[in-house]
């Protein structure tokens, strides 16, 4: 029951990360919103993200799993059913804010939960952390498939599968909190330089990987790409890659170490992105954005493990704070590559430029956490 209970988390966050890209488009034009307020609204949503990642690792760490998850799945589902009803821009910000703290809630609880399972943590990880990918692929298939785009449905749809999900976690028994939470834990983690690379690491990748869910279609479309492959490469490429990366990841963690494993998956990183940015036919574009997904795939999970391993006195606190670099890196990474780029299809290449950039800062930061960590 335990294992379910951390893969319907994973699974609902999910489908909760890919919820503001499928909706957007509908509400857009129901409310006349412009692109400056898509991305506010973007903006608040990732803010949601770290200020839970913040403050539900010391809940999870002084009352126990339990509370943090359905802190979480309650804001959630309370966000996805109120969506529907709101007014305009303003109760969309809102119900987009709650969204946020509900999934840092859920993705920290679920993680702490799946390492309460015991064994090879970046393994069960990689493995619990698959069905993040099949969530994200269900919002936009099931929106696009059963709902005709309606945006309304699909919210009161994934509403009523995070409402059930609560009651489930709800009934089901957890581990209680194993020790009550002290500041003093929390001063001895952040001082840690352990703590500072693998969050250093979380920034980077996650900065990548929206770098690439946010940007890619645009750049193969300027290399002379049609938008509707383009779009295929994306989805049936990139999160193919990611979700089919992070089975096969899981029989070399054992025999390979998670250190080993984030190192060469960087250096992978850096190779396949480069291959994607100089293509321009679809063919090659599509395998080196698949092989850039497979690449990725053990990275944040991995990173997850390594953390909680290094702080087990403190796992959640530890895990939501390194999360909380990620969801900045999720936050900014997009206004950073505009900012490069400048409007300009031609200068988006080379804004592109600073995936594989932040995917060899990523290997310098594993190198550095190689020695620390002998």
């Amino acid at each position: 029951m335990l294992i379910l209970a951390a893969v319907l988390a994973v699974f609902v966050y999910g489908m909760i990360a890919a919820m503001l890209g499928t909706i957007l488009p509908d509400f857009s034009q129901r409310f006349k919103l412009s692109p400056k307020q898509n991305g506010n609204i973007a903006l608040v949503q990732a803010l949601g993200l770290i200020a839970a990642s913040i403050f539900t690792g010391p809940l999870i760490d002084s009352q126990g799993t339990k509370a943090g998850l359905l802190l979480g799945l309650g804001l959630a589902s309370l966000a996805l059913l109120l969506l529907p009803r709101s007014t305009g821009y303003g109760s969309v910000v809102f119900y987009l804010l709650l969204l946020g703290l509900g999934g840092g809630c859920i993705v920290n609880g679920a993680f702490a939960l799946a390492g309460s399972l015991g064994g090879n943590l970046a393994r069960v990880f990689n493995l619990v952390n698959l069905f993040f990918g099949l969530g994200g692929m269900a919002t936009p298939f099931i929106a696009a498939n059963l709902f005709k785009r309606n945006a309304i449905k699909l919210c009161y749809f994934a509403g009523g599968i995070t409402a059930a999900t609560f009651v489930l976690h709800s009934s089901i028994a957890m581990p209680p909190a194993r020790i009550g939470f002290e500041l003093t834990r929390v001063s001895a983690l952040v001082s840690s330089p352990v703590f500072w690379v693998l969050g250093a690491m979380l920034f980077l990748y996650t900065s990548t990987e929206v770098g690439v869910w946010n940007w890619m279609v645009r750049h193969l479309i300027a290399q002379g790409i049609s938008e509707g492959t383009a779009l295929n490469i994306l989805s049936l490429g990139f999160a193919l890659g990611i979700t089919l990366g992070r089975v096969a990841v899981v029989p070399v963690l054992g025999p390979v170490s998670p250190k080993m494993v984030t190192l060469v998956a960087a250096a992978a990183m850096i190779v396949t992105l480069l291959i994607a940015l100089r293509a321009t036919r679809a063919m090659v574009a599509g395998v080196a954005v698949f092989c850039a997904g497979l690449a990725m795939a053990p990275v944040f999970p991995t990173v997850n493990s390594m953390a909680s391993e290094a702080f087990p006195e403190v796992r959640a606190t530890a895990m939501g704070l390194c999360q909380t670099f990620g969801w900045v890196g999720l936050a900014v990474s997009s206004g950073i590559i505009g900012a490069i780029a400048g409007g300009d299809p031609k200068r988006l290449k080379k804004a592109l430029l600073i995936l594989p950039l932040f995917s060899a800062l990523i290997v310098v930061a594993n190198l550095v956490l190689l020695g620390l960590l002998k």
